[in-house]
């Protein structure tokens, strides 16, 4: 509709108010409610047309959207069935097809931030041998699997000797001393104890911050045209590609009462690999991810009775030969799975395993083993403002042309540390504005938040995003800075590249069995020069492909945005 000069001739125009809620698929009718409508003339004063103030006609309707039973799908139909004229609070049946507007959200759901800590055995075990020989430094022909561990460059590693106990019937593992003919002839019995870690082995992971997931889908039929947009969260306000509708998420009514927070919890799942000659795969196992507190960790490993203890800690315990076997080993992931596993038996709810204490775990888009989200079950009420065509309260914004100066992000580790984008905008206009700037990623990197603000003419702000990658491998990441509006229309693009390294995955003061460690001399030399070699090749691939974002004026013009990017909202 072309707009009018003078806004006095709105009062002339007929007023579309939504009047009826027709049906809802899924949802209950009763529980969608018209907060309030409006007439509307919106007008804009763009500094490109030389200030001057343009208007145009919209229906607004603020409405309330909740979710389905225990914050599930849920669906609503509306129709505008009548129409009244301004000033005089006449209605007139349409004659034509009455315009439907047809909603559809998704399930509500908490998405946690995670941060990777290290990694813990999950049954670390207390091994013996009967000898009559036992030292510090024996070799495997005494004290067999106790003997000493070596790293992977031949080194001894620190508190990996055996403890040799004497024999008797009261000691850590009671055995019989023989005849005093065995003393002189083959020496005093002894037991060699030592700690060693199988190779079941979980991820510690710290747990952030939490935000809120779904999506709302709005559908406007008028006659045989459909328009139609997607608003959630992290892109609260889209237009259709016709400008007919206009839809921000104006946010959500609070409660959230069964939302947890785990901010004093680790979260622990199976590490996937090679086990006992057959492949594992336990990763996505929800059955065995288990939301531990942090008080029952050592993350140094100097703790008896912890998760990651280690060997010093072992060791070091006092009165070592009088104490029970496995004594230093207790309240390990074996124990409170086992403890959940019979309470499941039982038909009890677990109190650890994820499984079965939560609904829709990582159910949300883009979900991988290193994400971790639970559904929300209680009904999650949404306020959407919704505009039409046509419409008429006075409604100014100031539109300013703005433009992306550079984009810039560093490498990071994945999963353990997080990314930092910097966005530079700039307001190239005459008036003072607001924006909107998204960073859209390919893959591989956590949704991330619209972010809003002013700028004043000429004014230049820099924009931080905070980027965290959904897998643990290297990768190379291409992302789309895309800078909007006040009208939400999109004013310039920027391409970034940048990469992640692999997950360094720590055992702390934890190492594995002795069959993996155990390997030294001319192993080792040839594993530090393969390690070598991965640098040098690695800084070369860094040197001719560039580590940082490149500048904007390398980047695809705005008018030709890259085909394999994510198209604007």
């Amino acid at each position: 509709m072309a707009p009018l000069r003078p806004a006095r001739a709105a009062v002339r125009r007929f007023l579309l108010l939504l009047l009826a809620l027709v049906a809802a698929a899924v949802a209950p009718a009763v529980g969608t409610e018209i907060l309030s409508k409006s007439r509307l003339e919106r007008c804009v004063r763009d500094s490109v047309a030389g200030g001057s103030l343009t208007c145009d006609h919209k229906i607004v309707v603020d409405m309330a959207v909740p979710s389905g039973s225990s914050g599930g799908e849920a669906s609503l139909v509306a129709q505008v069935v009548e129409v009244e004229e301004n000033g005089t609070h006449k209605m007139n049946i349409i004659r034509d097809t009455p315009v439907v507007i047809t909603i559809n959200k998704s399930e509500a759901y908490a998405l946690y931030d995670l941060t990777y800590i290290r990694d813990v055995a999950y049954k670390p075990e207390e091994q013996f041998v009967k000898t009559r020989k036992c030292e510090p430094d024996a070799g495997a022909d005494v004290v067999k699997s106790c003997e000493r561990l070596r790293d992977p460059n031949g080194h001894i590693i620190e508190h990996t000797e055996p403890v040799c106990c004497p024999c008797g019937p009261q000691r850590r593992a009671p055995s019989s001393c023989g005849t005093f003919f065995d003393k002189m002839v083959k020496g005093k019995a002894n037991t060699a104890h030592c700690l060693r870690f199988p190779d079941d082995w979980f991820h510690v992971f710290g747990i952030g911050t939490r935000s809120l997931g779904f999506s709302i889908k709005v559908q406007v039929k008028k006659g045989s045209s459909v328009s139609e947009v997607i608003v959630g969260p992290d892109n609260r306000t889209v237009v259709s590609k016709d400008n007919f509708l206009r839809v921000n998420l104006v946010g959500d009514f609070v409660g959230y009462t069964s939302i947890p927070s785990f901010e004093d919890f680790y979260l622990v799942t199976p590490r996937k690999g090679v086990g006992g000659g057959q492949p594992q795969v336990l990763g996505d196992d929800f059955s065995r991810w288990m939301l531990l507190e942090r008080v029952r960790f050592t993350l140094d490993g100097l703790e008896c009775n912890r998760i990651g203890v280690g060997y010093q800690a072992y060791k070091s315990q006092p009165n070592f030969c009088s104490s029970p076997l496995w004594s230093c080993l207790n309240n390990q992931l074996w124990n409170f799975w086992e403890d959940d596993k019979n309470r499941i038996n039982k038909r009890q709810q677990p109190q650890y395993v994820v499984h079965g204490r939560f609904e829709r775990i990582n159910q949300h888009p883009n979900a991988g083993v290193h994400t971790f989200s639970v559904g929300i079950t209680e009904v999650l009420n949404s306020n959407l403002l919704i505009e039409l065509s046509a419409d008429d309260v006075k409604y100014v914004y100031q539109r300013s042309p703005g433009k992306i100066i550079n984009i810039n992000a560093t490498t990071f580790e994945a999963l353990s540390q997080v990314g930092t984008a910097q966005v530079t905008t700039k307001n190239i206009g005459k008036l003072e504005a607001s924006y909107s700037l998204t960073l859209d990623c390919l893959s591989g990197i956590n949704h991330l938040q619209e972010q809003f603000f002013i700028m004043k003419p000429d004014e230049v702000l820099i924009r931080s995003f905070v980027l965290r990658a959904s897998t643990d491998q290297a990768s190379e990441h291409r992302c789309a800075a895309i800078l909007k509006a006040s009208d939400s229309s999109e004013l310039d693009r920027a391409e970034c590249q940048f990469s992640t390294t692999a997950t360094v995955l720590d055992n702390g003061t934890q190492i594995g069995s002795s069959d993996n460690n155990e390997k030294g001399g001319i192993w080792g030399f040839f594993e530090a020069i393969k390690a070598l070699w991965h640098t040098i090749w690695g800084g070369l691939k860094d040197f001719f492909t560039g580590r940082l974002c490149r500048s904007v004026n390398k980047l695809l013009p705005e008018s030709a945005p890259s085909s394999d990017m994510p198209s604007p909202s």
